[in-house]
């Protein structure tokens, strides 16, 4: 079974319970708090899903985090468990499923707004209104700006992605120009 496929297990599991005994946003930030350390750390990650390094040491290791971080509940007991299978390399997939799952569970879908230039507040909302309207879903967007799409926007939701880039237009009418010829 793949990383990803585990992890998605471990993922559900760990949301049945968050929603049953505490805070499902709490417990993935505490997720995150802990990846976010595994990531920034390259010492503590190599510590951490070595094979060479005791599962005994990473347990250790683990707790003493568990205990600093100040994680209790669901997650603590998780990144317990996965540090006693020996199974530490799984928080990275772990976080980005736990998330993908929680934003279903709350019926919420994440959405990336790309544009040439900055976007205004109100066209934000705009836009979150209407992408909310098309999907029947709360809509948590963010928004970049890349001056290479000289004009337009690029919207992706979940993994369906809406370009209305004038770059991507060009790039269409370029292509379609050599063809004629």
């Amino acid at each position: 079974m793949s990383g990803r496929a585990s992890a998605a297990r471990y993922a559900r599991a760990l949301l049945d319970v968050a929603v049953r005994e505490a805070d499902p946003d709490q417990v993935g930030r505490d997720l995150t708090v802990f990846a976010d350390l595994m990531a920034g750390t390259p010492e503590l990650r190599a510590a951490l899903t070595s094979p060479r390094v005791p599962t005994s040491g990473k347990q250790k290791v683990t707790a003493a985090l568990v205990s600093r971080l100040g994680l209790t509940g669901p997650a603590a007991k998780l990144l317990l468990m996965l540090a006693e299978r020996d199974r530490l390399s799984l928080v990275p997939d772990l976080v980005d499923v736990y998330r993908e799952r929680l934003e279903e569970h709350q019926g919420t879908i994440r959405a990336e707004i790309t544009a040439a230039t900055d976007i205004s507040s109100d066209h934000v909302a705009q836009l979150q209104q209407r992408l909310a309207a098309a999907t029947g879903r709360k809509v948590t967007m963010t928004t970049k700006v890349d001056p290479a799409l000289v004009g337009g926007m690029v919207a992706r939701i979940g993994s369906t992605v809406y370009d209305g880039s004038i770059a991507t237009q060009l790039e269409k009418l370029r292509a379609k120009l050599l063809q004629e010829t």
